[in-house]
């Protein structure tokens, strides 16, 4: 009944809202008129019966049209402001973010594009206070999407898989392979919107990569502090 943000399913709620519309509209025609009862028993009944094939074809048809109305209510109404991060101005110090406000919800992070997911945690980096955080992911970026440094001066990279699979230890061994090598990383974290394979967990445990799976990035969207999330000390607040 309820997402996992708290909320209550689109789907649901929309139909709470017909079944309200529906009851409303029934006390109205009522009052407006005394046939409600033969309308619905002669005639609504009638037309079924005489039409049984054509009434059923547009209960079908109706239900596909329904559920695409809610989707894209949800999409309207849903925040979806990180759809296209390339076109948006980044602040290279993060002044502009409301640092105090700023969260997502699993939802919106789940439908934004790989490179607005990307843009939201460089975002929530800057809400928790790290400095010159930036999105630099691309093509040829050697496994860096984001980098940013903390008050201690340690150096984050990190890179984010908006899979809607977990991630396999292949993406872990590549990242290795640059975070500290290449770039010299303090920090490197790997973020994974639906979690990692166990394999891909054993790696990182094994070559001390962080990772921050949904239950973490949950917590994290939802105005925790990343050290905090990740049991990192030295907090950058």
């Amino acid at each position: 009944m309820f997402d996992e943000d708290g909320s209550l399913d689109p789907l649901l709620k929309f139909l709470l809202y017909a079944v309200i519309a529906l009851a409303v509209g029934k006390m109205l025609w009522e009052w407006l008129t005394e046939d409600v009862g033969q309308w619905i028993i002669g005639d609504l009944w009638g037309l079924i019966a005489d039409h049984p094939w054509w009434t059923g074809l547009i209960v079908a048809g109706g239900l596909p049209v329904l559920l695409l109305l809610v989707r894209i209510l949800s999409f309207l109404f849903g925040a979806n402001t990180y759809a296209d991060a390339d076109d948006m101005f980044v602040a290279p110090s993060g002044d502009a973010i409301e640092a105090d406000v700023l969260t997502f919800k699993m939802k919106q992070l789940s439908s934004m594009s790989a490179t607005g997911f990307e843009q939201a945690c460089t975002d929530l980096l800057a809400r928790d206070g790290f400095r010159r955080p930036r999105r630099v992911g691309g093509a040829g970026d050697l496994g860096v999407d984001i980098t940013a440094r903390d008050d201690e001066d340690r150096l984050l990279i990190a890179q984010c898989k908006q899979y809607q699979s977990t991630v396999g230890s292949g993406h872990l061994q590549k990242f290795n392979g640059t975070a500290r090598p290449h770039h010299g990383a303090d920090l490197p974290i790997m973020i994974a919107l639906n979690g990692f394979t166990q394999p891909a967990i054993d790696f990182a445990q094994h070559h001390q990569l962080i990772l921050m799976g949904r239950p973490e990035l949950k917590r994290w969207a939802h105005d925790e502090h990343l050290y905090d999330v990740l049991g990192i000390q030295g907090a950058a607040q």
